[in-house]
């Protein structure tokens, strides 16, 4: 059987969904609840195409080829309806991709890292990091206007983390040690710009709840994205341009709160966007609650043992995540 995508003839391969045969004959479609050989259900529509023979915008990830489709994948329209899937899935998204630290601070430190490593008292691997992007001893903090400390989000909750305070102490405490560092000061090497999601204000019960658990050396919340590098969300939205959603924040899920699952994995509810694959592909482990606009995915006490740590591998966004 043939099928047309894009005004060409494509052969259909058996069991094939239009998705999986699309991309086989080089077509891009993008998809956040696909994964391959996976259990998986259409829910993100960020996988739309167009079926000119009936006029219908269908997912491809879950429809099946038969005989007569005629299917655009790259039209204005589909890629409309794409990017305004893309757009609901962010609103209801609550994350921070990269810390604000890190991004403002003008010589490229990589601070949110670097407070990961001080509060585990790895002062070689923090002062490693300082050393990517300082000329050390030098680190020219103290005629910085401390941008860093500004944008701290801890400071929207109490006092902001004492960001330079932390560099001198770490740097003075590795003194007449040999730390491997680049000592070039040129920081990190800015890659591809990415689409940087922004967590919005924290209610007055999140801070209370912040004060209460995030109990840290530093004091740092440590918000930046523990999932960003892998976030298939955040890739489409760079490839679509989306720099802020056009629709308001309607996530009601609390911001930061990480659940500890097994092993390595952990979950953070607010950035999950409910596409089900690690419900699908686990027994007795992550399960739906409510229904529709209210579903969240949840996993419960007594399934936690259940759950293989491999399944992280299956998220799209930085909802479920592993780290030491």
């Amino acid at each position: 059987m043939q099928i047309i995508i894009n005004n060409t003839p494509i052969d259909v391969l058996p069991c094939e969904t239009i998705l999986e045969t699309a991309r086989r004959a080089g077509y891009t479609i993008p998809s956040l609840c696909y994964a391959k050989e996976a259990k998986h259900k259409s829910s993100c529509m960020v996988c739309a195409v167009k079926n000119c023979a009936n006029g219908q915008i269908i997912p491809s990830c879950t429809t099946f080829p038969v005989e007569g489709m005629q299917i655009e994948t790259n039209t204005e329209e589909v890629l409309l309806v794409r990017s305004l899937s893309l757009e609901l899935l962010l609103s209801d998204h609550r994350a921070d991709c990269e810390a604000p630290c890190s991004m403002v601070c003008p010589k490229g430190l990589d601070i949110e890292n670097m407070l990961g490593y001080y509060d585990k008292g790895e002062y070689d691997n923090a002062c490693r990091l300082i050393g990517e992007a300082f000329a050390l001893p030098e680190t020219a903090c103290d005629t910085c206007k401390a941008p860093c400390e500004k944008a701290c989000r801890r400071g929207t909750v109490d006092e902001a983390v004492p960001i330079r305070s932390i560099i001198a102490k770490v740097v003075k405490s590795m003194e007449n040690k040999h730390v491997p560092t680049h000592t070039n000061g040129e920081g990190r090497k800015p890659g591809k710009a990415l689409f940087n999601s922004r967590l919005g204000r924290f209610s007055a019960k999140e801070k209370e709840m912040l004060m209460q658990t995030v109990v840290t050396p530093s004091n740092c919340l440590h918000c930046a994205c523990a999932g960003n590098r892998g976030c298939k969300l955040r890739e489409y939205a760079e490839a679509e341009k989306i720099k802020r959603s056009r629709y308001e924040a309607s996530s009601a899920l609390p911001a930061m709160k990480r659940e500890h699952v097994a092993g390595h994995m952990w979950f953070e509810q607010s950035k999950c966007i409910r596409c089900g694959l690690c419900v699908y592909n686990t027994s007795n482990g992550f399960t739906f609650r409510e229904r529709g606009f209210g579903i969240q995915v949840v996993i419960p006490e007594e399934n936690k043992p259940n759950v293989d740590e491999a399944i992280a591998a299956l998220c799209p966004t930085g909802a479920l995540f592993l780290m030491n």
